[in-house]
């Protein structure tokens, strides 16, 4: 998915947003406006999103002072879910439709998204899968037919907090479908999306294997990731993406990806041809 020029607004108040969020000065979120606004011209809109956010992002690092400025945040997202966790996972095993219900919750938990949003309800996000009405394309027939044929899958991380809802997701497909996972973290922290240390604080090392895909932009640049998870990428039987940057990245590419997701913008929604906030599983 190509960057739009309604992408470049966006971008700006993603600035703004972060700003405020990790208390940087307003004179130095000017500054950043500045200097982001100064390198348009340079863009390239026929790069994903994702990948001009490195600079955005890196940038951003540099004014907090911190190479991982939303950390303390991070831990407070992956505690609010751990406290959901318990309560989640027995509606799941006392649902008729187990499989079902974690992949609902699964893509609930993509509400937890500060590059988009820094304001979220994760109680009632996940509540509100019980209604049908909260979903865009939801082929979840077409995810477990493939899941009954794979031999393993590829589980490609985003957010934070919503690893919590991965996990419950994961154990339920080892349980249910006995394939065994491999989960993808992020190389190095970006934005609020997982890296190994966030993984591990949400439990993920106990129900799959974790690796990094070497990319450290806020989704999968295929050209940016190591040669290891490329071996991986195209060579699995079945993919899942969770998100909207790992959506905007892979969208075009010809492999067996599931695509788990709210859509969050407008754009994204569009090219879905969903609503937007409609919660998504599409091939």
């Amino acid at each position: 998915m190509k960057t739009y020029l309604d992408c470049l607004p966006c971008f700006m108040n993603q600035i703004v947003r972060c700003g405020r969020l990790l208390e940087i000065s307003e004179a130095d979120s000017m500054s950043m406006l500045r200097e982001f606004a100064g390198g348009f011209a340079d863009f390239n809109l026929e790069d994903p999103p994702p990948q001009t956010s490195i600079r955005l992002y890196e940038m951003i690092a540099r004014y907090a002072g911190c190479r991982d400025p939303f950390k303390a945040i991070k831990q407070e997202s992956t505690d609010k879910a751990l406290a959901l966790y318990s309560d989640l996972k027995k509606r799941v095993e006392l649902s008729s439709s187990p499989l079902s219900l974690a992949a609902k919750f699964a893509v609930a938990g993509n509400v937890i998204d500060f590059g988009v949003a820094s304001e979220f309800d994760l109680g009632a996000e996940l509540d509100r899968v019980v209604d049908r009405g909260a979903f865009g394309r939801w082929e979840e027939d077409k995810f477990f037919a493939a899941l009954k044929e794979a031999e393993w899958l590829l589980y490609l991380g985003d957010n934070t907090g919503e690893t919590v809802m991965d996990r419950l997701f994961i154990e339920t497909i080892v349980r249910v479908a006995e394939v065994p996972v491999t989960y993808v973290v992020r190389e190095k922290p970006i934005i609020n999306d997982a890296v190994l240390d966030d993984a591990l604080a949400a439990g993920l090392n106990d129900c799959a294997e974790i690796i990094s895909s070497g990319c450290s932009a806020p989704g999968t640049v295929l050209e940016l990731c190591s040669p290891e998870f490329l071996n991986l990428f195209y060579n699995a039987p079945l993919i899942v993406s969770k998100g909207q940057g790992n959506y905007e990245t892979l969208s075009e590419i010809a492999a067996p990806i599931f695509f788990f997701l709210k859509a969050k913008c407008a754009v994204v929604a569009e090219h879905l041809d969903v609503q937007l906030g409609d919660l998504v599983l599409t091939r």
